[in-house]
């Protein structure tokens, strides 16, 4: 292995006589599988063979981080033969970083765990249990978060359900309103905890009836038009990375599919090579809320786009998720990063939009959708919804359809 990367004997003799051989070479050998350059491998192993020697690591052991950072601070003191050239990136922070990243490939660190809450068995049944009724990955997640913020609350209070009462769970929301938090989170809260509370009465944890007492604020619907910038200025974005680096390809393909697709984000981060049909020209999207398939054409300028990124700005590697980081090592682009990557390109223009992350591009096609003539039927339909409801507060701010309706005249009629 350390042939390859270097023609230096001095450094293939270092590298032999340092223990743990096999692992390192293991550890060497999934960088390059993954894209790293030999000469950022190279430098990986010459920390190797230093951490295996300030830790005194002459078979594998389970370590804790604590003792790595000690490590790294001896090594950092070091004025021995074996000590790299003092340069900025040979600080105890890379040291640990490599130690780290090394430790926990071969499954022996040990990181600091954080501490076991009152209600941490709960919440784990709770989250089997809705995993067995097959609801979307995304809900289950964000009726898990939002019942931990409650115990977190909860746990100042007291440490057992049985003690819980529908008054604890008022106080907690009231809480939240007087943080002035949108009463649509409030309504989210009200409905996992209902979910909550109905798996807890079942399983003997709480008094009976709690979840039948949480009721939701009122929520007037269609207060606020659609929160998403105008058509111009999308077209203003997407026109703005015409640039022919990896990041500004990359962009464009990732505006283009929000905008024209109105994909969801989550969408977007599952995305993988295989979805696309080249040859029939579609590709599919998992839909994060109703969990089938969907299939759509690929559209002329997106499928340019993405072809341009896979050519020129992907990296090259074996992972298949569509969109990557550009920093090694190289992996799924998550959704935060996605978000991210077009709130950038908003704050560069100066968009004026309330919203300015991938959620509102969803809004503007929907709009867009609209005053083209689609139905509300067809617009649910193309954004993944499973009703016209969700929809419905494009018709009420469509004022051209309403000043049509209210020019209508019944005296042919009459």
């Amino acid at each position: 292995m350390i042939e390859s990367l270097s023609s230096r004997l001095s450094t293939q003799r270092r590298h032999r006589a340092a223990p743990l051989l096999k692992e390192r070479e293991q550890y060497l050998a999934h960088l390059l599988q993954i894209g790293w350059s030999a000469h950022r491998v190279l430098e990986v192993a010459t920390y190797l063979v230093h951490i295996v020697r300030m830790m005194e690591l002459v078979s594998l052991r389970c370590v804790e981080t604590a003792e790595i950072e000690q490590a790294g601070v001896r090594w950092a003191n070091d004025e021995g033969a074996e000590r790299v050239g003092k340069r900025p990136e040979t600080s105890p922070v890379h040291f640990a970083k490599f130690a780290r990243q090394w430790l926990r490939f071969l499954g022996v660190l040990n990181l600091p765990g954080r501490p076991t809450g009152c209600f941490d068995v709960q919440v784990a049944e709770f989250k089997d249990a809705l995993e067995v009724r097959r609801l979307a990955s995304t809900t289950i997640n964000t009726y898990v978060t939002r019942t931990e913020n409650f115990l977190r609350w909860l746990s100042a209070r007291c440490s057992e359900l049985s003690l819980v009462s529908v008054y604890d769970v008022d106080d907690f929301l009231a809480s939240k309103r007087d943080a002035r938090v949108h009463l649509l989170t409030i309504s989210g809260h009200c409905i996992a905890l209902r979910a909550f509370f109905r798996f807890a009465e079942e399983q003997g944890w709480s008094p009976p009836g709690i979840w039948r007492g949480i009721v939701g604020p009122r929520i007037p619907m269609y207060t606020e038009p659609p929160a998403g910038p105008s058509w111009v200025d999308v077209r203003r974005l997407i026109r703005s990375t015409q640039g022919k680096t990896s990041g500004d390809m990359r962009t464009r393909a990732v505006l283009l599919l929000c905008a024209i697709y109105g994909l969801r984000v989550s969408e977007v981060a599952r995305l993988r090579l295989e979805d696309f049909n080249w040859r029939s020209e579609t590709f599919s999207v998992l839909r994060s809320k109703r969990g089938g398939v969907q299939q759509f054409p690929i559209q002329y300028e997106v499928g340019e786009a993405i072809l341009d990124y896979l050519r020129y700005g992907r990296p090259r590697c074996a992972c298949r998720h569509l969109f990557l980081t550009a920093q090694l090592p190289y992996r799924p682009l998550s959704k935060g990063a996605i978000c991210s990557v077009v709130q950038r390109q908003f704050n560069r223009l100066g968009i004026q939009s309330k919203h300015r992350g991938p959620h509102s591009l969803r809004h503007a096609c929907a709009t867009r959708l609209l005053t083209k003539g689609s139905s509300l039927k067809e617009i649910a339909d193309f954004l993944g919804h499973r009703s016209t409801q969700c929809v419905a507060i494009y018709a009420r701010y469509d004022r051209r359809s309403l000043r049509k309706v209210a020019a209508f005249s019944l005296a042919e009629i009459l």
